[in-house]
């Protein structure tokens, strides 16, 4: 930057007219090229790294003192979930997760990284929140609050403060708190009675591909899973977004891979496109996928910052939002053809026809959300008959009021950072997740 001003100091400064005219072009390119340069806004490392004294070790020999320890994680990319970042019970212990992620949005599977957790109540009396590592990149945050109203839960690792850190949560009196979703679906009506009610079906034992034992034998209600971590067909590398198409097929968007991958609903691999780049046509991390009625592929670029179109057979056909879109997450095509996208670091949606024309936009950061960017989380609804939702890394299933209906059971084999949700014309719900690199019908 320095060098670039010097240059075009001297050279307004000193140089003649004709001078100028000839190094202009030199000028507008090194002046462009600083000017479209992406400098990253948040930390790239954290500065954790810590000696561990082994006092086993030392007695065993004096040569094994112990351990350097360190982790790549990073806070503005490691999320927190659970219902205490909303709401808790005076006096009752309430209980948060933390899934610690690197600054490419990759989960990470080890411990030892350094999280803070402190409650601010109403009174403004501050308490430290207590910390459980479960040693798999996840992190339990534990706290009670002591009086009513509202409090500031806020989670920092490394000194950073996690996204949506510091959170609101309302604390009231047990007797206060609204039926929990347990109570609720006792009362839930029968099939019969005209609600959707999600039916455990057992999945044989050669759609399930895995020589590992369970530890936990119960029986859940997935029936195909596909998928492992790798870059060749059918693999994964945090997968991001998933669409279930009118012709029987899945289509995934293969983020780290910069790639699309089409299965059956059977879960047999079908097709794979895309190349990483920056040009038209290429891919740099797809996070969105959606199918419009003629079987094109809509695919969401956050880095790109544009929607590419392709065939059904994954032959590039177009893109939108160029110079409109910051970020894409999701994408979604109404029943008009519009194409629906979530753009993630406007946090504005956007609604497009199909050749690129922009239809309309709304939404928005507030004047105080000047350092917030990424307020709008994608691809994590899908409503068809009733709406669909991830809650807790549970997929769960509401009437069209909004009121629980049920969920399914994951627990033979638990999702790990659901990132996508679609129901297929066999009626079953299909789940990205990224932090197993598969994808799961049930």
């Amino acid at each position: 930057m320095e060098s670039s001003m010097r240059f075009t100091e001297q050279a307004l400064g000193h140089g003649s007219e004709t001078e100028v005219l000839l190094v202009r072009k030199q000028m507008s390119e090194r002046l462009n090229e600083l000017a479209s340069r992406d400098f990253p806004l948040h930390p790239q490392q954290n500065p954790q790294l810590e000696f561990r004294v082994e006092t086993d070790g030392l007695r065993r020999s004096l040569q094994n003192l112990g351990a350097l320890l360190t982790t790549s994680t990073v806070a503005h990319s490691s999320v927190a979930t659970g219902e205490g970042l909303r709401q808790a019970l005076v006096g009752q212990q309430t209980s948060v997760t933390v899934t610690t992620k690197d600054k490419d949005g990759e989960l990470f599977r080890s411990g030892n990284a350094i999280l803070q957790a402190q409650l601010t109540g109403p009174d403004g009396a501050t308490q430290d929140g207590e910390v459980t590592d479960n040693k798999n990149g996840t992190y339990e945050v534990l706290y009670t609050p002591r009086h009513e109203g509202e409090h500031q839960l806020s989670l920092r690792l490394y000194g950073q403060p996690l996204r949506g850190s510091p959170f609101r949560v309302r604390a009231v009196k047990p007797g206060d708190v609204p039926a929990s979703p347990e109570d609720v679906k006792r009362r839930v009506k029968s099939p019969s009675g005209g609600h959707i009610r999600q039916k455990a079906v057992r999945r044989p034992s050669s759609m399930y591909s895995t020589n590992k034992k369970k530890e936990n034998p119960i029986e859940d209600e997935m029936i195909l899973r596909v998928g492992t971590r790798g870059r060749d067909k059918g693999e994964f590398s945090n997968l991001q977004g998933i669409c279930a198409s009118s012709n029987n097929r899945i289509v995934v968007a293969d983020s780290n891979n910069q790639c699309i991958q089409v299965f059956s609903n059977e879960g047999q691999f079908k097709l794979r496109f895309g190349i990483r780049g920056r040009s038209p046509g290429q891919l740099q991390r797809p996070t969105g996928v959606a199918v419009d009625t003629n079987g094109d592929i809509i695919v969401a670029d956050y880095d790109n910052r544009w929607v590419s179109i392709f065939s059904p057979e994954g032959k590039f056909k177009n893109k939108i939002g160029v110079g409109r879109l910051m970020g894409p997450k999701g994408v979604a095509v109404d029943r008009n053809g519009h194409l629906i996208v979530v753009d993630n670091k406007s946090c504005c949606i956007f609604i497009f026809q199909s050749n690129g024309k922009l239809v309309g936009r709304f939404g928005g950061r507030s004047p105080g959300d000047k350092h917030q960017s990424g307020t709008l989380d994608a691809d994590f609804t899908v409503f068809t008959t009733h709406p669909f939702g991830l809650l807790l890394d549970i997929p769960t299933v509401f009437d069209s009021s909004g009121s629980f209906l049920s969920y399914i059971n994951t627990m033979a084999d638990p999702l790990y950072g659901p990132q996508g949700l679609a129901l297929t014309s066999e009626g079953h719900v299909v789940v990205a997740d990224s932090g197993n690199h598969c994808f799961k019908v049930y």
